[in-house]
């Protein structure tokens, strides 16, 4: 099984805070994301631009993994981002907007001519129209040989502006889109980020939310407050019951009765080797938590 690095937990960051900076150093986040877009005025990008590439490189962060959020590929910013960035060596570069697998090989060539280390992982954005019509073939670049495509991220406060669909509990005009980034993020071996949920004074929507998010297939979810770090973390994490059958599962296909067989029966249910499969991720993923 490849190795699982947990994203339950996606923080935004304004990469023109400093504070902020600092201060997610200690916040119990999976993954940070330092951002030079929308979070930061124009006026304030080339400074928020250096002080997040100088944050970076200072490290300090722990197991955290950090990802720097360009701004878009059509603005004016975009190319010393993406030179800052691969100098500045985060574990990734979220790239806003990617609507089609074209845009995504540019950048991977610029990458390449910038001598970005083998490690350096690409995500995209989808937040688009076409960026949903087009889910499955800019996943499909993930197959080709050197891609950095690593993980879809939901922009479903863009997805909502760009069609005029209303933001309602439950998410059901949106409900089509998250799907079909799902499969098509499952399809080539990404792993996907739910979007961000915008009121904070609502803690009991949050959690709903993560929970649905969950139960879509969501490895996580990107969030906009330190304060929804907690829930999302418990949320998307395995519980004890499911962690104490999926443990149960495995012990029992592991029993020498039970070699070669490909269904057997636990505790009143019928259980396949696509269970054990299963099974396995969920041990996998809480122990890769609690390292």
């Amino acid at each position: 099984m490849p190795t699982i690095r947990p994203r339950r937990s996606v923080l935004y960051m304004p990469g023109s805070n400093a504070r902020a900076l600092e201060k997610a150093r200690e916040i119990a986040a999976d993954a940070l994301i330092l951002d030079l877009e929308d979070a930061v005025a124009p006026e304030a990008k080339a400074a928020a631009r250096d002080q997040v590439c100088a944050a970076v490189k200072a490290g300090g962060y722990g197991r955290r993994e950090l990802v720097i959020r360009t701004n878009g590929v059509d603005t004016p910013w975009f190319g010393d981002d993406l030179a800052a960035a691969v100098a500045a060596d985060p574990d990734a570069i979220l790239i806003p907007k990617v609507s089609t697998a074209e845009t995504l090989q540019q950048i991977e060539a610029t990458l390449d001519g910038l001598k970005a280390q083998p490690g350096l992982r690409v995500w995209a954005m989808i937040e688009t129209p076409l960026a949903i019509l087009q889910a499955e073939t800019i996943a499909r670049a993930a197959r080709d040989p050197g891609s950095r495509l690593a993980c879809f991220v939901l922009g479903t406060n863009d997805l909502a502006k760009e069609t005029r669909a209303r933001f309602v509990p439950g998410r059901a005009p949106m409900l089509p889109w998250l799907t079909s980034a799902i499969l098509a993020a499952r399809a080539h071996g990404l792993d996907i980020l739910d979007g961000v949920y915008n009121d904070l004074k609502n803690e009991d929507g949050f959690r709903g939310e993560c929970e649905q998010g969950r139960d879509l297939g969501f490895d996580g979810k990107t969030l906009i407050h330190p304060a929804q770090v907690g829930t999302a973390n418990a949320v998307f994490a395995p519980d004890e019951a499911e962690l104490a059958q999926a443990k149960a599962i495995i012990a029992a296909f592991a029993l020498p009765e039970n070699q070669g067989k490909g269904a057997i029966q636990l505790g009143g249910r019928m259980v396949e080797l696509l269970h054990a499969e299963m099974a396995k991720r969920v041990v996998a993923l809480a122990e890769a938590i609690g390292d």
